[in-house]
């Protein structure tokens, strides 16, 4: 299959989760043999139009980032390709309106793969950027359900959430056995503070946590575990790469989430996969509790005063370092929703 993905800004120029994401999915869809062009701004020095990475073609459409242009270019791009489906971001709006108009041209349907933290407003064409494909992809229902509210309807949106590599759990170390694991970057969005909270209720009793991140209030993190008297007990490991944190998960006992803002809680899937129970703290701005609807051993709770008794109370669980359960979240089995999708929007054209 010939896959056309679209985003004038790709992870060279910003990095976000969103656009990770979205080169990922391109990469493993090369990497099943399929073909996959970028249709991109340039990012590359030298003067050609395209260049290949790891069996990705990125294709310029302009030399840097400028909106106008790449809307005017990219229509007669995509037609000269002629791919079978066309996936792109929803920023900017215009270049979905542009994608829109492409597909047309190639007779290909349109997909756009709404993460949810892309720098998108309120605006007419963005409710355009939603409604005009022929299917919408969101990492959670909380993000599906802010699609649908800009007039989207049931049957063109689609859950598919992130992946993870479970071949890689199953090959990792385990790190240094501790009660809790908390990871994310530590910004304005982490709420440590209410994992502080929840552990100083606990002084009297036996724990360790870690903390996995960095970020601009690392410090004031720091502060406030210096303050509540648990420093002795916390530890802080800073960003770490993969490897690192999987091993931190498995000899980890207990997973909380705590943070304000998740399109996607990839942590929590990550360390549950690595046997970790579940405590996740509900924000109105996260999808986190969506992962521990139907799960046996995790917890939901709404203030620091419930974290520390299931803090306790996960201890009925046994340790684990690893949870084939978390299977269907594995980077093959979430690739082939994608593919599954792609081909039911070819038969819908009449094109398989």
């Amino acid at each position: 299959m010939r896959v056309a993905f679209v985003s004038m800004e790709t992870t060279r120029h910003r990095d976000s989760e969103g656009s990770h994401r979205f080169e990922r999915v391109a990469h493993e869809l090369a990497d099943r043999g399929h073909e996959v062009t970028v249709f991109c701004a340039g990012w590359w020095n030298e003067s050609r139009e395209s260049v290949e990475r790891d069996g990705v073609t990125y294709r310029g459409v302009t030399v840097a980032p400028a909106l106008t242009s790449f809307a005017v270019r990219l229509p007669a791009l995509l037609a000269a390709y002629r791919p079978d489906v066309i996936h792109a971001r929803p920023a900017p709006p215009v270049g979905v309106v542009a994608a829109r108009l492409g597909g047309a041209l190639a007779r290909a349907p349109l997909i756009v793969e709404w993460f949810g933290d892309d720098p998108v407003e309120g605006s007419r064409l963005t409710d355009q950027a939603a409604t005009l494909p022929d299917a919408v992809i969101t990492p959670s229902e909380m993000v599906r359900t802010r699609v649908r509210e800009r007039g989207v309807s049931a049957d063109r949106t689609h859950v598919v959430p992130e992946s993870i590599d479970m071949a890689r759990i199953r090959a990792a170390g385990t790190a240094e056995t501790v009660d809790v694991v908390y990871a994310h970057p530590l910004d304005e969005s982490a709420n440590v503070e209410s994992l502080f909270l929840g552990l100083a209720e606990l002084r009297d009793r036996d724990w360790s946590a870690t903390i996995v991140g960095d970020g601009p209030l690392r410090e004031d993190y720091e502060r406030q575990a210096a303050d509540l008297r648990i420093d002795d007990r916390v530890t802080f490991v800073g960003a770490c790469d993969r490897d690192r944190r999987l091993a931190l998960y498995r000899g980890a006992h207990v997973f909380v989430q705590t943070a304000y803002r998740e399109y996607f809680a990839t942590e929590l899937l990550w360390a549950m996969a690595c046997g970790c129970v579940g405590l996740v703290e509900y924000q109105a701005e996260s999808s986190a509790h969506e992962l521990i609807e139907e799960y046996e051993r995790s917890y939901r709770v709404t203030n620091p005063q419930q974290l520390a008794d299931a803090i306790v109370d996960a201890g009925a669980y046994e340790r684990r370092e690893f949870d084939e359960s978390w299977a269907d979240y594995d980077r093959g089995a979430v690739l082939e929703r994608y593919r599954d999708l792609y081909r039911a929007l070819r038969e819908s054209y009449g094109l398989l």
